[in-house]
């Protein structure tokens, strides 16, 4: 992301648990003091473990800047979160109507606002129907595209040379 100059990070999942009851969208920021829930702390470690990808530094040093840095990255992405939240929740069931916060590898780059979204829980068998559907699958892209395009609305992404 940060090579091609993304606004920008969307990462797109499907949940899963071990129980087939558990159902609905959810959407995270980072949190580095701890998640927002026991089941947000377990997925966080889980798909952490899956990537073993590390922080992003940024080659700062002091450790003011770096608070801050975090600071506005953290309100960027629950802006972002929370305008996805309200569109995928019209699409289908949320899982939280909140956006969740977890300490996730892929949400670490502090310059680039990003969110990772669970789009259903593919163990539970009615939502994994509703995933290979085409015409769900479209709905859900919609609902983030247009979540997108509000949080851009509102918040114009810095102009600045691409080179792609």
């Amino acid at each position: 992301a940060r090579r091609v100059g993304a606004d920008l990070f969307v990462s797109i999942h499907a949940d899963a648990f071990m129980r087939p009851e558990a159902r609905g969208a959810s959407v995270y920021a980072l949190s580095e003091r701890g998640a927002s829930s026991a089941a947000a702390r377990w997925l966080a470690s889980k798909e952490n473990d899956a990537d073993r990808i590390g922080g992003v530094n940024l080659g700062v040093k002091d450790s003011l800047v770096q608070r801050a840095l975090l600071d506005m990255s953290t309100t960027a992405q629950l802006t972002l979160g929370s305008a996805i939240v309200r569109e995928i929740g019209g699409v289908g069931r949320l899982h939280k109507r909140n956006v969740e916060r977890a300490n996730f590898a892929v949400l670490r780059a502090p310059d680039i606002p990003s969110v990772l979204v669970e789009t259903a829980f593919i163990s539970n068998p009615e939502e994994e129907r509703k995933l290979r559907s085409e015409a769900y699958q479209n709905d859900l892209a919609n609902a983030l595209i247009n979540g997108i395009q509000k949080y851009f609305a509102a918040n114009p992404p810095l102009a600045r040379n691409r080179q792609v």
